[in-house]
């Protein structure tokens, strides 16, 4: 295995390795106005939600590696308290990257990359109106977390509230995934897509209890077929089914294909004679 300490690496290296490695990561386009009410529009891939009640977002403007300056992002939320938080699909994708260009501070992004200000209903900057949602957030805090070049400062904002395009709901009136079509950030220029193509559901543990890998029978575990992520989901009954189980390779192909399509019972109805 290939060990890495921090402290023994460029400032570059590690970040390659961190952005590469810890992904994907969803995209916050931040929102913003100086003092003098100019706006500002910049994608940061340091973000996520990491409260409901309150409502909370982070996201963090980090000084840039290759000669320690600061985005006009974090100057403009340390002169006024408030941003608007945009999430990014695929429709849009081009020009978040084009927003991400380091103009000058007396232009805006939002022309520049030919996406639409909206006004806000309780915050100064502005709202991104081709995003698929909006958070209005006033800024609580912002932590710095160091002065070097690739130090991150922690933009701790509380969402007041929230715009949904419609066209991104379902019939009930919820945001529907496969419709979002999001995108987030991976290492380098690489982006991933999140659409119908290649969503799946991972059923959760958490009102029910799963039998556990240690459950499984020799028969099942020890199988030269299946993967980690197949037995996974056999434990993942709650009581393990009765009967015979089978060990041959075939029939373990067979109830793979229906665990490839989230039928756990039916595969598990093979594995027993």
């Amino acid at each position: 295995m290939k060990t890495l300490i921090p402290s023994e690496i460029t400032p570059v290296q590690l970040q390659t390795v961190m952005q590469t490695a810890i992904s994907p990561r969803p995209i916050a386009l931040a929102s913003t106005v100086d003092k003098n009410g100019n706006s500002n529009l910049s994608p940061f891939s340091f973000f996520n939600m990491f409260s409901t009640v309150p409502p909370i977002l982070i996201f963090s403007p980090s000084r840039r590696v290759r000669d320690n300056t600061t985005k006009h992002t974090l100057e403009n939320v340390l002169e006024v308290s408030e941003v608007v938080i945009g999430t990014v699909n695929f429709p849009i994708v081009q020009q978040i990257s084009l927003a991400s260009t380091e103009y000058g501070e007396d232009v805006n992004e939002f022309i520049k990359s030919g996406l639409t200000m909206m006004d806000a209903d309780f915050v100064k900057p502005k709202l991104i109106a081709e995003s698929p949602v909006n958070f209005e957030c006033k800024v609580l805090e912002v932590k710095s977390l160091g002065e070097q070049g690739g130090a991150g400062n922690l933009v701790i904002c509380e969402v007041i509230k929230i715009h949904i395009r419609e066209e991104y709901l379902d019939e009930n009136g919820n945001l529907d995934q496969a419709k979002l079509d999001m995108v987030a950030r991976l290492g380098s220029n690489w982006y991933s897509r999140n659409n119908g193509n290649n969503l799946f559901e991972v059923p959760k543990p958490l009102v029910t209890k799963g039998i556990g890998f240690d459950m499984l029978p020799d028969e099942i575990k020890l199988s030269r077929v299946f993967t980690g992520n197949d037995l996974g989901m056999l434990a993942n009954v709650e009581v393990l089914p009765e009967g015979n189980y089978i060990a041959d390779q075939e029939m373990h192909r067979e109830a793979q294909q229906l665990l490839l399509q989230n039928k756990i019972n039916e595969a598990w109805k093979i594995l027993i004679q």
